[in-house]
């Protein structure tokens, strides 16, 4: 059975979240120094497989060079995004914000796989970002967003690569054809379900995006 720890990490409080069993864990978004991550991974005896990244922006990934060193899991991101890390939101200095470790990553494309022993959608969701990914676990019945979508509200895009009407579409096409009771676990901020932001989110019925 899976398990779901959350963290909030690095400057910009970024949500990292910890899925877990009763061996294994993968992380998703370690945005920040991951020691609280660590800890917990050896006050449960977990070994942490894999990390997965939504997408490439530094405050999602700050993290990721000092977990896998740590831990030996293998960092696996969109390709598409590649590009962000020779620019200050990706590779960091965004506002004085701090650089971004260099890390290896292999490439994840959107499709059907298996974390954990269980089963994930790999879900191409970009807008935010061209590489945008999802990932949706039925066993959890929980969609990672990333910064696609938030509690009432949308990720920016207006960084390199952003585009709202593709941010639109892959929210209305990805996101809302789940399950209406899926959680949403955003980058930023609480949890919300399919349905609540289908039928709430105003920026899908006043066309309004940032």
């Amino acid at each position: 059975m899976l398990k779901l720890k959350q963290f909030n990490l690095g400057p910009l409080e970024t949500n990292c979240y910890l899925i877990y069993n009763d061996k294994q864990a993968l992380a998703v978004d370690p945005g920040g120094d991951p020691e609280a991550v660590i800890d917990f991974l050896q006050t449960q005896e977990l070994n942490l497989q894999t990390i997965l990244n939504t997408h490439l922006h530094f405050d999602h990934i700050q993290g990721n060079q000092s977990l896998s060193s740590r831990t030996g899991a293998e960092i696996m991101a969109p390709q598409k995004d590649s590009f962000l890390l020779q620019t200050e939101v990706g590779g960091g200095g965004f506002m004085g914000f701090p650089e971004t470790p260099a890390f290896d990553f292999i490439n994840l494309e959107p499709g059907q796989t298996v974390f954990l022993d269980s089963p994930c959608h790999v879900l191409g969701t970009p807008g935010h970002t061209p590489g945008s990914l999802s990932f949706y676990f039925p066993e959890l019945n929980a969609v990672f967003v990333g910064d696609l979508l938030f509690f009432r509200s949308v990720g920016r895009t207006d960084f390199p690569g952003g585009d709202p009407e593709v941010l639109k579409e892959s929210a209305q096409k990805q996101i809302f054809t789940l399950p209406d009771n899926t959680t949403i676990y955003s980058g930023h901020g609480p949890e919300s379900r399919v349905l609540d932001e289908r039928l709430h989110n105003p920026f899908f019925h006043e066309h309004k995006f940032i």
